[in-house]
């Protein structure tokens, strides 16, 4: 078994905030969402071996304590967090996993999500503390 996506939730009328956040701010590709869908409104963008969807809710409630964890490389962490920073996004370090460095910032609804960094490239086996 594997992942293969997981789903945020945002408000009406989300699309393109969502597409400065994740596709701007974090740098991932967006994808086509399949035409059935599209009315349902939302955007998709592409991980490492599995997607985020960002799905519109309504009523809306940001979800402040689940959240995605995403991987990146340890070279880009802090230049993430600086570009975050400076986009007026909350950046919180955390350091209570020994041995991952790792930060918490929002997406634009409120949406918690969670930066770690690791030696390998996302995809690859690198080794993490169990939770």
């Amino acid at each position: 078994m594997r992942l293969d996506h997981v789903q945020v939730a945002a408000p009406p009328g989300c699309e393109e905030r969502a597409r400065a956040f994740y596709g701007g701010l974090l740098g991932l590709a967006e994808l086509e969402k399949p035409a059935p869908m599209r009315a349902s409104g939302g955007a998709w963008f592409a991980l490492e071996g599995a997607q985020l969807h960002v799905g519109v809710e309504d009523p809306f409630a940001p979800a402040t304590k689940a959240h995605p964890g995403l991987a990146v490389r340890d070279d880009e962490l802090d230049a993430l967090a600086a570009r975050l920073e400076e986009a007026g996004a909350a950046v919180t370090w955390d350091d209570r996993l020994p041995g991952v460095r790792r930060f918490y910032t929002a997406d634009p609804f409120g949406n918690r999500i969670e930066l770690l960094g690791g030696s390998a490239a996302p995809g690859e086996d690198a080794e993490r503390p169990q939770r």
